[in-house]
């Protein structure tokens, strides 16, 4: 696939993406198209080698693979489905000054400044009892506009450009709607009538839900030379779509060429669909057996743990090490800590530097700021998990955890290449 037809092919799945649910729901349909098979956990799996695979857990975390020998080891990539957002309370109706309000509390590390003044949406899982009393869920996207967290003018606030601050409490409940004269907010009966309007007439009452806001503005080619791609959530449905690619495109091989796709890293990774959870090592024991046949093939294989970097910004570039400043448009970039915070290690980091020298992909590398906090990954929870070769990788990014990042039109095709031979190496180098 072309560089164009690939980016393409980004744009519209992280258009059709807005929660980790519908995500997963979209990567399930692509692996489908191409031949693969999903597996229940509940159930006894019976797996031949050349099998294609997929299992999902709560609809949020995906892992997929291509069987190969059940002792030769795996060729994995991580990514994670989860993003910053604004998610809605379970009771969230706020009636103020006749308008309809919702409550939301802020999922991750959020970069709440852009959120004012964007055309948001709502999307996500909605649990509700049927006409014939039984319990269902369905996946909704209103799409369209339907709120958004208007500014306070500069009239009122004189400081607002100096030092305005952001009470998550307070200030950031999305606007709805204006209320009529004697109107009786009722979050779930307007889920109920969404539902109805979407087909689901089945729908008796609304139980709960997991819904959050996104905005509606539409993934992007941008630039003047078209270099970057604008989007919400490319931290890290990008990683995902990547490896996702990869996958499909890999043969069968003698080791099995696997993708996780965690929910939960962005707070924390401890649950049961997070990478500190046992969903990957629930799966790699039915793959390769428990016990010792578990720990042999994890002597045989490795992680590459794709989630995006933080690019040299140009208007603040004292905040990168002077010696590791990642430019977009110029490769994936390895990632780096002394303490643990990335799980790359001199084996993987030159193991991943071979399989960029055979496609030509350019190679960079970063080290926060020894003065500054670092980040972490999937990747160091993985390893420690499961005692395997990790690699922490990422494309570069500006705006790491706004409503819209950016990153660069050249880099994700590159790590495509990589991970693409990736998968078909039969024996780690080392």
């Amino acid at each position: 696939m072309n560089q164009h037809d690939f980016n393409q092919q980004l744009l519209d799945f992280l258009h059709a993406s807005p929660t980790p649910y519908h995500a997963v729901k979209n990567m399930g349909e692509k692996l489908e198209a191409h031949g693969f098979q999903k597996l229940s956990e509940s159930d006894s799996w019976s797996l031949t080698t050349g099998g294609r695979y997929y299992v999902t857990r709560n609809d949020s975390s995906i892992v997929a693979f291509v069987m190969g020998k059940a002792d030769k080891g795996f060729r994995m990539v991580g990514a994670h489905t989860d993003f910053p957002c604004l998610k809605v309370k379970p009771t969230p109706e706020l009636t103020r000054n006749g308008y309809l309000q919702l409550g939301v509390e802020v999922y991750g590390g959020a970069l709440l400044n852009p959120w004012f003044d964007r055309d948001l949406s709502l999307a996500g899982r909605v649990q509700y009892i049927t006409t014939d009393n039984r319990l269902t869920s369905q996946l909704i996207n209103f799409e369209k506009a339907i709120a958004t967290v208007p500014s306070l003018a500069i009239h009122l606030d004189r400081e607002a450009n100096k030092q305005r601050s952001i009470n998550p409490q307070t200030d950031i409940p999305p606007v709805l709607f204006q209320l009529g004269k004697d109107e009786k907010a009722d979050f779930r009966a307007l889920l109920k009538e969404h539902l109805i309007s979407e087909g689901h007439t089945d729908c008796q009452e609304v139980m709960e839900f997991d819904l959050s806001f996104y905005d509606t503005q539409r993934p992007a080619i941008i630039g003047m030379r078209d270099e970057f791609i604008a989007s919400a959530r490319l931290d890290n449905l990008l990683s995902c779509f990547v490896g996702l690619q990869s996958l499909i495109n890999h043969k069968e091989s003698e080791t099995t060429a696997l993708m996780v796709c965690n929910d939960h890293e962005e707070i924390g990774s401890n649950s049961a669909t997070g990478a500190q959870g046992p969903l990957l090592k629930n799966i790699l024991e039915r793959i390769a057996g428990p016990g010792e046949a578990l720990t042999r093939a994890m002597s045989q294989s490795m992680i590459i743990s794709a989630d995006n970097a933080h690019a040299i910004h140009p208007n603040f570039s004292d905040r990168h090490d002077g010696n590791h400043q990642p430019q977009i448009n110029q490769g994936p970039v390895l990632k780096i800590n002394a303490n643990h915070r990335y799980a790359t290690s001199d084996e993987t980091a030159s193991i991943y530097k071979m399989l960029s020298r055979q496609v030509g992909a350019g190679v960079q590398y970063f080290v926060t700021r020894t003065d500054l906090a670092c980040g972490s990954t999937i990747g160091p929870l993985t390893e420690g998990e499961l005692g395997l070769r990790t690699l922490d990788i990422g494309l570069p990014t500006f705006g790491m955890h706004s409503i819209r990042e950016l990153a660069g039109t050249k880099d994700a095709c590159q790590l495509a290449e990589v991970l693409n031979l990736f998968f078909e190496l039969t024996e780690l180098p080392c």
